[in-house]
């Protein structure tokens, strides 16, 4: 493991058992009550049917009630959960799955492999429709046929290692894979559900793998992220789940617990290959050198992201480290622009070169939007104009509205712009630096790029599997085809201690709850 990852997941280590020695009876609650009260931002969630799910935070309750064939455990890494067995065949591209029994939805019916049909059928059909949470099933299932009630078939586009991440989409009654409020086979059913107001779940005592301790979670919706912390302050929730920075304030101590957990949203600094100088590496591995993006984590989002040097989350074993390329370091920066033959011809502070008999300034805009009620993304925008300047770049922050830079991404009408990427919990990053694909907004194209995830897509194993994306992550710092800033954080404040996972993400963030006291 990088030793900067290292370091990190021991000081936070430290960190939690330090605090948790510091607890004194009758201030933090060590043991969880048989009821908590939580409370989270929701204003679109109008329904509970998890493969229509709009909003992030939300989906970590769904994930209480629904189950998939498999679930990933703390080292995010696939294991069976509703499946007894998946084996492909020699060809890789039809897998049979056969059911664990004795498992039944919430309202004690079966769950069979006509369920699991079912709701691949109806991913499937939303997908096509361009809508639903889990539509890459369409590039990894071509088909489902049922054996039996425990026994199905399904074939793949190709032979692929990512089919297990795949198989974690929830499993639904095949009756009621388009009900606003299906059953699950989850520790947790819905007992009454309000959009926007509140949401009472209680645990089904016939889980299969034994009734949870904590019987009721009670959640209390809110508009604003003002009003959520405020509810937590004045105790009318005993736990609350936020991505807003300002959690970041709360720090874990005798009465609460700060608990980070990491969302799969991924800031970018994208940067236009047709735009000069940015086709010239040398340029774009000096505004990475130029960026302290330690610095930003700090300030403007208050400790609430990770950073990352590529694609994929760092700490885990997805993540190569290069540190020495991506280590902060303005001097080095310096010196690839005067080499690549910038220099400050007429003293204004703004780096110049001359291309024939025509004098080039080093200015390039850095594009942001906002989001909503937050301003975080912005300020960040700020400390990278700063950065930049401080190395002889002239780099103004244009601010507009989402809809019109996700018009200039797409036609490529930008210098530089910060752009989130929501992950998906497929490690795959693809679509972001394969040539001429969905998420690659910077022209960027590379044979030997492609050739990789190509390889990568048709490795059936974990060892294959990891080296590919290890050596994916080698040629992404060669060729700096765009900067990776951080992962955003949220935090999960609470009063009692209810999780024992190490690995608290998104979007499941409660998971562990259901485990607390066996």
């Amino acid at each position: 493991m990088p030793m900067r990852s290292i370091s990190s997941i021991i000081i936070k280590a430290l960190a939690l058992a330090l605090a948790l020695c510091l607890v004194c009876p009758g201030a933090l609650a060590t043991t969880m009550d048989d009821t908590l009260t939580l409370g989270m931002i929701s204003v679109k969630s109008t329904h509970l049917n998890p493969l229509q799910s709009e909003e992030r935070e939300f989906q970590s309750l769904t994930a209480l009630m629904f189950e998939g064939l498999y679930s990933l455990d703390d080292d995010y890494k696939p294991q069976l959960c509703l499946a007894a067995s998946c084996t492909p065949d020699s060809s890789g591209k039809k897998w049979t799955i056969t059911m664990k029994e004795g498992i039944t939805f919430h309202d004690g019916s079966p769950c069979t492999a006509h369920d699991v049909a079912a709701t691949i059928n109806e991913i499937l059909r939303l997908a096509n429709e361009g809508k639903g949470q889990y539509a890459q099933l369409t590039y990894i299932i071509s088909s489902v046929s049922v054996n039996d009630a425990r026994s199905l078939v399904i074939t793949v586009s190709r032979p692929y290692y990512g089919v297990y991440y795949a198989l974690t989409f929830p499993v639904l009654p095949k009756d009621q894979v388009q009900y606003v409020t299906p059953m699950g086979t989850g520790p947790y059913k819905a007992d009454s559900f309000q959009p926007a107001n509140y949401l009472y779940l209680s645990a089904y005592e016939d889980w299969w793998q034994g009734a949870a301790t904590v019987k009721n979670i009670n959640v209390m919706f809110r508009a604003k992220n003002r009003e959520l912390i405020s509810d937590y302050e004045y105790n009318r929730v005993d736990a609350a789940i936020t991505r807003s920075a300002s959690a970041g304030q709360y720090r874990t101590g005798l009465t609460n617990l700060n608990i980070t957990y990491r969302t799969r949203q991924l800031e970018t600094l994208l940067m236009n290959f047709s735009e000069y100088p940015l086709d010239d590496i040398n340029i774009r591995k000096a505004i990475r050198y130029a960026l302290d993006l330690d610095r930003i984590c700090d300030t403007v989002y208050m400790g609430m992201a990770q950073r990352t040097d590529t694609p994929l989350p760092s700490g885990t074993w997805m993540y190569k480290d290069h540190e020495t390329e991506y280590a902060y370091n303005p001097e080095k920066a310096r010196q690839i622009l005067a080499e690549a033959g910038w220099a400050d011809l007429d003293g204004d502070g703004v780096l110049d070169k001359m291309e024939g008999d025509q004098k080039k300034r080093l200015r390039l805009r850095i594009y942001v939007y906002e989001e909503q009620d937050n301003t975080v993304r912005v300020q960040a925008a700020n400390l990278i104009k700063g950065m930049l300047e401080d190395i002889g770049f002239e780099a103004p922050v244009v601010t507009e509205s989402f809809s019109s830079i996700k018009d200039r991404l797409s036609k490529r009408n930008y210098d530089m712009c910060i752009a989130a990427y929501q992950m998906d919990v497929i490690p795959d990053p693809g679509f972001l630096l394969m040539s001429n694909n969905t998420g690659n907004y910077t022209g960027y194209k590379s044979k030997d790029m492609d050739k990789l995830f190509k390889d990568l897509r048709l490795a059936t194993d974990f060892v294959t599997y990891q080296s590919l994306l290890h050596q994916i992550q080698d040629l992404f710092a060669q060729d700096c085809p765009f900067i990776c800033l951080y992962y955003r954080s949220g935090a999960l404040l609470t009063r009692k201690i209810f999780t024992v996972v190490r690995d608290v993400r998104e979007p499941e963030i409660l998971r562990g709850i259901e485990s607390i006291g066996k």
